[in-house]
């Protein structure tokens, strides 16, 4: 069997409904649309955007706006994990800009966290923003040392 031989089981393709063939399709005239009004309409804006009122003002502009996002504070990591460490073949101290120039992280200017997947046997000196305690744990047990930089 090739690639060009390949059919759709029988009964799995319908054909589709051709509107607007006429009066004896049953969906002839006006394609079934009805009679004039904006849903009879051509164009994207037939049946009007997501939460139009037909030109009243939208409930979502009417309500206050309350509340208070974090997003703006949040931080965002780059994240390494130990086994990544390892697979690199790193030796010595191992910091963001090394990590970058393993490409295990994209440019270094956000903060780097290490993840503790994957396995570690390597003494290797991890400096990083942040750590989780697993990987912490890791490198410490391979005989590794963990520095935090502010």
């Amino acid at each position: 069997m090739r690639l060009g031989e390949l059919k759709p089981p029988s009964g799995a393709h319908k054909e589709g409904k051709r509107k607007g063939q006429g009066p004896g399709s049953g969906n002839g005239k006006t394609g079934g649309r009805g009679h004039k009004g904006q849903k009879a309409r051509s164009g994207a804006k037939r049946g009007g955007r997501i939460g139009f009122e037909g030109g009243q003002m939208p409930l979502h502009r009417r309500l206050p706006k309350i509340g208070f996002s974090n997003h703006p504070f949040k931080t965002t990591y780059r994240v390494v994990n130990v086994g990544a460490i390892e697979g690199s073949g790193m030796e010595g101290e191992v910091g963001p800009d090394e990590l970058v120039k393993a490409g295990l992280i994209g440019r270094s200017r956000l903060p780097v966290k290490v993840l503790g997947e994957g396995e570690i046997t390597r003494q290797v000196t991890v400096r990083a923003h942040a750590f989780s305690a697993k990987a912490t744990e890791k490198i410490t047990q391979a005989g590794g040392q963990v520095q935090k930089i502010s």
